[in-house]
Order: structure tokens, then sequence, then C-alpha cells
């Protein structure tokens, strides 16, 4: 055989077409996904929550009118606010003191400060985003605050106005702020990166097993019928979906235990999470086969930057935006950041898998119903001995 007849070989050409659309694929979809970052910042939400009746009024409005962000709260109290935070429904709470002014005005050397409130189970892209927001607000702020209380207390003592602004000026920054972290991560780029790990590592394996199984399927159903060879289907990704997870999560614990009770939780959720994946890519499989893959990856690589686990959906350009409202990694990943550091309204996230996962195998026994219709059924009696 000459090359010129290997390369017209279908496989070859197969293989040739997989480079080159995997190639267009991932540019097309990577690319513009990620351009979100940083212009997309200020679709994030913040609260301000001002309890001082006197500069804290003038320092929450210029607060609101400088900070970058087009949707700003300031009508919840600090509870509601670190609600809406642990639900991750706001991603900070500025939160001005009841004390500021007096702070400000003490001539006993107190320092006026400001308190912000952080979700640290959140992709890592939130909090380093408003890490340096604090940091500028702060910057701005100390300058502006410290000189007018050290003018103040210089002025007190008599000293003629003019001559406090030049000692003012030499006073150092007495303006403070803490930052107060809830469902902190434990350090390591391993911790911040495994809810993505995690649930991509199940979906990629359900994605590959979906295209074997639906091979199988085809295989199996003229000899044993449709519905015995669908439910062979249904009970092997059941089986799948109850021992793969045990891998990855075993071997995260191996690098970092979240403890007992976690990585039960962790085997539970990505069982179902992995049954659903499995349930969602074989409805193209299911319909067209081996071209069902052409589908399913670049619904796969949509979904990675959709899941959350870099972006999170205020950020995100409408396409994805709306791909993480059916997408079975989102809410894998959401999740897992409530597993494995907290926050988060895990049980809706949850439910949100479980309908998911009841719309795509209602779509697959759909798809065996109407598009295998012609399959012959034969009884068990009468499927062939192996010889």
């Amino acid at each position: 055989m000459s090359f010129g007849k290997f390369l017209k070989n279908q496989g070859v050409i197969a293989a040739l077409f997989m480079a080159i659309f995997y190639q267009i694929i991932f540019m097309v979809i990577y690319l513009p996904g990620y351009s979100a970052v940083p212009k997309n910042i200020d679709e994030l939400h913040v609260a301000i929550v001002n309890d001082d009746d006197n500069y804290g009024k003038a320092l929450a409005k210029q607060l609101k009118e400088s900070l970058p962000f087009k949707e700003i709260d300031t009508d919840q109290t600090l509870k509601e606010s670190k609600d809406l935070l642990e639900e991750r429904k706001i991603s900070m709470v500025i939160h001005i003191p009841s004390d500021f002014s007096a702070n400000l005005q003490s001539s006993e050397n107190k320092q006026p400060n400001i308190d912000y409130y952080v979700n640290g189970s959140n992709p890592t892209m939130i909090t380093s985003t408003l890490t340096s927001i604090t940091n500028q607000i702060d910057t701005k702020i100390s300058g502006q605050f410290s000189l007018n209380k050290a003018k103040g207390i210089l002025m007190n003592l008599n000293v003629p106005e003019k001559q406090a602004d030049q000692l003012a000026a030499s006073i150092q920054n007495s303006f403070d702020s803490k930052t107060v972290t809830i469902n902190k991560m434990p350090d390591g780029m391993h911790n911040q990166m495994a809810p993505m790990f995690l649930t991509l590592v199940s979906y990629v394996g359900a994605m590959i097993a979906s295209l074997t199984l639906s091979g199988v399927y085809r295989g199996v159903k003229n000899v044993i019928g449709k519905w015995r060879a669908f439910f062979y289907h249904q009970a092997v990704a059941v089986l799948i979906a109850v021992v793969a997870p045990l891998i990855g999560i075993s071997i995260l614990y191996l690098i970092h235990g979240y403890g007992g009770g976690t990585f039960i939780q962790l085997w539970l959720h990505h069982a179902l999470e992995l049954l659903v994946a499995l349930e969602f890519t074989s409805v193209f499989c299911l319909l067209f086969g081996q071209l069902g893959m052409i589908i399913n990856l670049p619904i796969m690589l949509i979904q990675v930057i959709a899941n959350g686990a870099v972006l999170p959906r205020e950020m995100m350009y409408l396409p994805y935006k709306i791909a993480s409202y059916i997408s079975p990694m989102y809410y894998s990943v959401q999740s897992d950041y409530s597993l494995l550091f907290g926050g988060g309204r895990l049980a809706n996230y949850e439910w949100h898998l479980v309908l998911i996962g009841a719309v795509v195998l209602t779509l697959n026994v759909l798809v065996v119903a109407v598009v295998h219709r012609k399959s012959k059924e034969v009884s068990i009696e009468k499927v062939p001995s192996e010889s």
C-alpha cells in the first residue's frame, strides 16, 4: 500500500479531522470565554452596610459612587448581607461600624476602621480581585480620613488651622481596615482547583464511557432487544457512577484530607454527578453513535468555562451564563465548594443535578423508543448460545 492510499484510509482522515476540529473548538470556545476577565468584574455583586450616622453616611455614598460594580446593595443589615455572602449571592460586604465617626474624632489615638467580609469558598479569581479592590479603597480613604483626624486633634489643642494642616500632613495614617474571610479555604493550589478537578475527571470519564456503552448497546440490541439492552446500559452506568468516583476522591485525600464525613458526602455527590453526566452525554451517543463525541466535546469545553470554578456566573458572557443553568458541571463544582469549604446552597445544587438527570434520562428513553424503534425484539429463549 502506498502512502497516498494510506492517507485516504477513513481512520487516518478521522484522526486528522479530530486533531483540526479540537484546535478550532478549543480556541473558539476558550479564548472568548476567558476574555471576560477582567472586563466583567463590574458584574460582581457587593453590599455596603453603614451603621454610622455621621461620617459613615458620606463614606458609604462615596464608596457606592466610586466602586467598579454595577450592583451595590445598601439597604440590608449586616446579618442579611452576611447571609447572602454565605450563599454566594454577593461577593463582598463592606461594613462601616457604628463607632467610625467617634474614632475618627477621638483624641485618644483610636483608629477608624472598615470591615471587609469575603467568602473564601469561591473561585480564587474572586478573592484575589476583591483583595486588590479593598487595597485600592484603603489607599484612597486612608489618607483622607487620617488627615482629617490629625487636623481635628491639633485644632482642639488650639493650634492655628494653617499650622494644623502642615502638622497633620506629617502624621502617620491612622485609618485601619480588617478583612474577615468566612469559609476560609486551606492553603495550596490543589485545594483551590479540587472542585474543578473532581468534577472534570468524572465528566470526561462519563463522556468516554457513554460512547463505549452506546456502542455496546448498538451491538446487542438486535440480539436481546432494545429495552433489555437499554436496561443493561443503565445498570452498568449506575455501577460506574458508584465505583469510579472513589478513585479520584481517594487520590485527593492522599494529598489533603477533609475528614471521613466529607469523604462519604463527596462520594455520594460525585456518584450522582457521574450518573447525570453519563445520561447527559449518552443522549448524543445513542442518537449518533461515534459522531456523538463530536457534539459532546464542545459541550464539555463550554461547561469548563461555565462551571463557575474560574469565573462566577455573574461575570460570564451570556452564552456561557445560559449554559451554566443546564450544566451538570456547574452544579457539581458549586456542591464541591460547599462540601469542601462550606457556604452555598448545597441542597439546591443537588436538586438541580437530579432535575437535569431526570430530563436527560427521559430524553434517552425517547431516543430508544423513537430512533431505535426498528430494532428486532428477541425473547431471551432465542438468544444464541455461545459455542
